[in-house]
């Protein structure tokens, strides 16, 4: 009887994504990705295109024998090989394989341009079991919808093929075709969920239906439809209430929609921020908290890494990393750019207005930061005016102030960020000043 797996499966998926230029296939040892990479390797069309890589995570004992053997299995299928090493310790709220993973993926994407493709080895009982898992965190469609069998990865794509595959099918190939696999002993411990549920609740699930793994994985398809079109409603629903500027949410146009849009909208905000989906009870908690807040109010709402907070009719979403308090520090002449917090830097540039650059290259300069009462006199007025009264006219968030960097020469306040240049330094000559300009990594 011939194996229902076969090259054929994995030529029906490249196929639809011609041309393609090189094809890395994430290869662990492990039973499926060898069995992955063997029906790659007996490609003929594929000869010279394809590497395996193997990701060392160093958490096993057996690594490095493991690196080993799968870079003498690549030597012998005749496909190229590389080895990366990676950090995958958990951090605080990570759990070790979502470590593993994020370790794995940094490494990975890097490596993929356009019209490259990375392979992954998954089957149906690996969509069993994310199908499951998302079920029992009380995830919604996009959760249950589960593995997709394409996606954008890096610059290239990530393909699934043995996705509609069993593992029967996998077993029943390598058996035939005598692999010798990796037989990673972390797979046994039921201290993880997924393991657990691997070894101990679908054996006695398929006691009862023989065909769960198939007729879940036609649930989760039918579940990634039905998200494409909630997908479309909400996008149209979203760009409405988005300020792309500065990445808020309009709150008055928010609440014309009913309780179940805004959720609606305010997920896909997460999504377009690229942060992780915010659990049901956290979306509430910005509905009644922040949103249904008094406007003159300043509710803080800290969740999932992030600070949602809210200034005249707009909705934030700021990062923690976001909220350093910055330090003092000297901005030497020689340097174009200083960085003052993670991800923001100030910089300057020629300017036919603001500061002489010969004065700039004079004088002492220093960056601090706000602690309050502060003053300026702006050009073309004659009054002094606090940074809280033009802060407040220029629409600025209380927690921006803390973080834009006053500028002083000699010790006297020259510049407030890029928005303000004070009238004792403020001068006009052709492209003989400099002015300010923020900017952000992220």
């Amino acid at each position: 009887m011939t194996n229902a797996l076969s090259a054929s499966i994995i030529e029906s998926v490249l196929n639809q994504h011609i041309p393609l230029a090189d094809i890395y296939v994430g290869y662990s040892g492990g039973i499926d990705s060898h069995v992955l990479l063997h029906l790659c390797a007996s490609i003929q069309a594929l000869s010279g295109k394809i590497t395996a890589v193997y990701v060392h995570h160093g958490l096993q004992a057996e690594a490095e024998s493991w690196a080993e053997h799968c870079q003498k299995t690549a030597e012998n299928l005749q496909v190229n090989f590389i080895e990366f090493r990676v950090d995958a310790t958990a951090v605080s709220g990570e759990s070790p394989e979502e470590a593993a993973r994020n370790a794995r993926y940094a490494v990975l994407k890097p490596l993929l341009n356009a019209d490259d493709v990375l392979l992954i080895g998954q089957h149906r009982e690996d969509q069993l079991e994310t199908v499951l898992l998302q079920l029992f965190r009380g995830a919604g469609l996009r959760g249950l919808s589960s593995i997709p069998e394409t996606s954008f990865f890096g610059l290239g794509l990530m393909l699934r093929p043995m996705l509609n595959s069993s593992k029967l099918d996998i077993i029943d190939y390598a058996q035939t075709h005598q692999l010798h696999w990796i037989e990673d002993p972390s797979n046994q411990a039921n201290n993880y969920d997924r393991n657990f549920l691997r070894n101990s609740v679908i054996p006695l699930l398929k006691q009862r239906w023989e065909s769960c793994d198939k007729t879940v994985a036609r649930s989760a398809r039918h579940c990634a439809e039905a998200q494409i079109i909630v997908t479309a409603v909400a996008d149209e629903l979203f760009h409405p209430v988005f300020n792309k500027t500065n990445k808020t949410l309009c709150i008055s146009q928010l609440q014309a929609h009913k309780s179940p849009r805004q959720q609606l909208i305010i997920r896909h905000w997460f999504q377009n921020l690229g942060l992780r989906m915010p659990a049901q009870a956290f979306v509430e908690r910005i509905q009644t908290e922040v949103i249904a807040a008094r406007e003159d109010a300043d509710p803080i709402l800290l969740g999932q890494g992030c600070f949602i907070r809210r200034y005249r009719d707009k909705l934030h979403c700021l990062r923690q990393s976001e909220q350093e308090t910055p330090q003092d520090m000297h901005w030497s002449a020689e340097q174009n750019f200083i960085k003052f917090a993670t991800h923001r830097k100030l910089s300057y540039a020629p300017s036919s207005t603001g500061i002489l650059y010969e004065q700039w290259q004079k004088e002492k300069v220093t960056v601090k930061f706000r602690s309050g009462g502060e003053k300026i006199q702006l050009p073309n007025r004659k009054e002094h005016h606090t940074l809280k009264k033009l802060f407040q006219e220029a629409g600025i968030p209380p927690w921006e102030r803390q973080l834009t960097p006053l500028i002083y020469l000699n010790n006297k306040l020259a510049a407030v960020g890029e928005l303000w240049t004070s009238a004792d330094f403020y001068h006009e000559k052709s492209n003989g000043c400099i002015r300010f300009s923020l900017q952000s990594d992220e």
